[in-house]
């Protein structure tokens, strides 16, 4: 059993170290284990408990609610929130109906109706997002397992590499050059192969390296390449990268570039942003900023 610090616990949940003691003081349902020099420790139960309170606390419910509810009660909070929390929650549900059943064929079949219907970005942004919040919702009341979650996001990434290949050979008048990456702590790559989907369809050029990229390895082989973009992204919350140093890292050694950088530990980050940096927070933003490109080109012309 997996254990965490207090700062761990901060980290993940978002609750400060100073506001969980407050807590734990005032109410008896949260009770760290401690260590035979009394320090305070977590186990994967409690995490799960924290993650709930902070997303019931998050929506308004008062701690002093929340601590009176019963496991089931919370969980059904978290539920209907996530009911609530989507105009395409029906179209949500269907798929979380196939992936609980390991039905590849259904959940195959109903995300290529959504793609059909309403076009892949759109499906990415309302429905696949959202899907993935609910997932990790679910894991944190304890419905599903982690086996899943890797189903229904390698179909994603199968949905996305199609699409992507279909957008090879389309180039530009206006292109521009991209090199997307992941730092060497970072595995979840579906925003970067959605972000290399969005780019090649705007008539982009990329180089796309994929994920847990050494910053050494990536300076040796691009140093002298001419490179418009740089973007990567570092989402995992609980493995921390060191923010400042990455940011500094590719300023100085691409200063004529555009670095682009999302992700939880970018924005959340008091990093100082080095002028050449653009920290962009949603999906929207990264769409908004290649459309800006192509539409600056059209303008200078």
């Amino acid at each position: 059993m997996a254990t965490f610090s207090i700062k761990d616990i901060e980290s993940l949940t978002g609750i400060k170290s100073h506001t969980l003691r407050i807590w734990e003081q005032r109410f008896s349902f949260i009770k760290p284990k401690r260590t035979e020099t009394n320090i305070r420790y977590y186990d994967d139960e409690d995490l799960k408990l924290l993650l709930n309170i902070s997303v019931l606390n998050n929506h308004n419910v008062k701690i002093s609610e929340i601590a009176k509810m019963t496991a089931s009660e919370m969980s059904n909070s978290i539920i209907k929130l996530s009911d609530s929390s989507s105009k395409f929650t029906h179209q949500i549900k269907d798929l979380i109906s196939s992936m609980m059943s390991f039905d590849e064929l259904g959940f195959h079949s109903k995300l290529n109706e959504l793609i059909n219907d309403i076009g892949l970005e759109k499906t990415y942004i309302n429905i696949i997002l959202p899907f993935l919040t609910e997932v990790g919702m679910f894991w944190q009341i304890g419905t599903i397992q982690p086996s899943h979650e890797h189903f229904a996001t390698n179909i994603f990434k199968q949905k996305l590499f199609c699409h992507i290949d279909n957008q090879i050979a389309n180039k530009g008048e206006c292109s521009k050059k991209f090199l997307l990456f992941l730092p060497e702590t970072e595995t979840h790559s579906l925003n970067l192969l959605f972000a290399n989907y969005i780019i090649r369809s705007r008539g982009h050029d990329v180089i796309f390296l994929g994920q847990e990229v050494p910053l050494e390895d990536l300076k040796n082989a691009f140093k002298n390449e001419s490179l418009d973009y740089i973007f990567t992204v570092a989402t995992i919350s609980h493995l921390k990268i060191p923010v400042q140093e990455m940011l500094n890292f590719l300023s100085d050694n691409w200063p004529q570039t555009q670095i682009l950088v999302s992700g939880y530990q970018f924005i959340t980050s008091d990093a100082k942003i080095p002028s050449n940096v653009h920290v962009l927070k949603k999906p929207d933003d990264f769409i908004n900023f290649v459309n800006g490109i192509s539409a600056e080109f059209v303008r200078n012309s």
